[in-house]
């Protein structure tokens, strides 16, 4: 009698986990990310959004698409103003990884400026929207100086270094001379490598895109007319040109990467709500956002 009732348990818990687990694939199915049981050729959608100060998520979400075979090609959603250097350049190298086996598409939308010009470089293909904020080629280095702001409310600061350069930009002390001089080698340098960078993707001379790299903000209609983008559309129209460049013949769907992580804002709010207010951070526009990183 217990071995039946054992049994009997056995098949109901296998039975429910099979139900969940079908239930899951559906769910997934409609939802458009793909299950378990769905082969069919997709576009995957990559979003690049505010300011950027991590390469991981995007990183990680590239090399997703580009071990799956169902995905026949990608799409770079970017909303960014640009950002700190090191992680553009990390999401630029993978692109242009990833680019030797899939074909990819950079889709600009509200802004894609600076850094966010620079991954969209690596891209096959750049679509943007006509009013699009884009280009912004260029590298800039703030500090502010509260030393007289100090001395009036009492406060004095001290700072013991090792090494000639460790408290350059220092919010303490006036920059002399030779600071400047020393942070304005380190940014000519970066400069040069992000005009480096756009010239060989673009396949554009250096000395035109010199010309370009002057910090300005173009249009997407200005940024198609001196060769920083490819052709106009939104979102779903770079959708289905990178689904035809992947050779998918019939309907293009499109895969959006999952959230990593729980989110308090987009459980209480919803997506919508998230993504909307994290577009927020590439604003105000149009302030060039490619900053080097603070030097510890």
């Amino acid at each position: 009698m217990k071995s039946r009732t054992l049994w009997t348990g056995c098949l109901v818990t296998f039975l429910v986990v099979l139900f969940f687990v079908g239930l899951s694939g559906v769910v997934l199915l409609l939802l458009g990310k793909g299950s378990l049981f769905a082969s069919r050729e997709r576009v995957g959608v990559v979003e690049i959004k505010g300011v950027l100060a991590d390469s991981r998520t995007v990183i990680k979400q590239l090399d997703r698409y580009r071990d799956d075979s169902s995905i026949k090609a990608i799409v770079l959603r970017i909303n960014s103003p640009g950002g700190a250097v090191g992680p553009a350049q990390e999401i630029l190298r993978e692109v242009e990884k990833v680019r030797l086996k899939k074909k990819i598409v950079a889709s600009l939308g509200t802004v894609a400026a600076s850094g966010g010009y620079y991954i969209a470089s690596g891209a096959d293909l750049i679509m943007a929207n006509r009013g699009t904020a884009t280009g912004s080629i260029g590298v800039i280095m703030q500090f502010t100086n509260v030393e007289g702001l100090t001395k009036k409310i009492g406060l004095d600061f001290f700072n013991l270094k090792a090494g000639r350069y460790k408290d350059v930009g220092s919010p303490f002390r006036p920059m002399t001379p030779e600071d400047k001089a020393y942070l304005q080698v380190l940014i000519d340098n970066i400069y040069q490598q992000f005009l480096n960078d756009v010239a060989r993707n673009r396949k554009i001379p250096l000395d035109r895109i010199k010309v370009l790299a002057e910090g300005k903000i173009y249009t997407g209609e200005e940024a198609k007319q001196i060769g920083l983008v490819d052709d106009f559309g939104n979102l779903p129209d770079a959708i289905e040109k990178a689904g035809r460049l992947g050779g998918i013949t019939g309907k293009v769907e499109a895969t959006y990467a999952e959230k990593e992580g729980f989110s308090l804002l987009r459980l209480l709010l919803g997506q919508e709500t998230e993504d909307t207010l994290s577009n927020l951070k590439a604003l105000p526009y149009p302030e060039p956002a490619f900053l080097p990183p603070w030097f510890r």
